[in-house]
């Protein structure tokens, strides 16, 4: 059994679900958060939002899954990045779990 930690921009949240259907993960939690980046080093050309400070809304989700489906989710969730046009993409991390009941 495996942790995955996703988040996302809320523009996704629809593309993150259908993913996860895709991967088999059956039950997964979700919630709205606002996702925070500092950018006040770099450079004013390139600072898409021009102020230092960017707050998105984001969307966090949690979900214990097969160690079977870490891979195929893993796999989605790049090919989605590749082609995304946008500044931001899917972030996903995995743990592992010692015991769980």
């Amino acid at each position: 059994m495996k942790l995955l930690i996703i988040t996302a921009i809320a523009e996704f949240d629809a593309a993150v679900k259908k993913m996860l259907k895709q991967a088999e993960v059956k039950t997964f939690t979700y919630k709205a958060v606002t996702g925070f980046k500092d950018i006040s080093e770099e450079s004013i050309e390139s600072n898409w939002f021009g102020s230092e400070m960017n707050e998105n809304d984001s969307i966090l989700y949690y979900a214990f899954v097969k160690k079977e489906n870490v891979d195929t989710l893993i796999e989605k969730i790049n090919e989605f990045n590749v082609i995304q046009e946008s500044l931001s993409n899917i972030h996903v991390a995995v743990l592992n779990i010692e015991k769980h009941n």
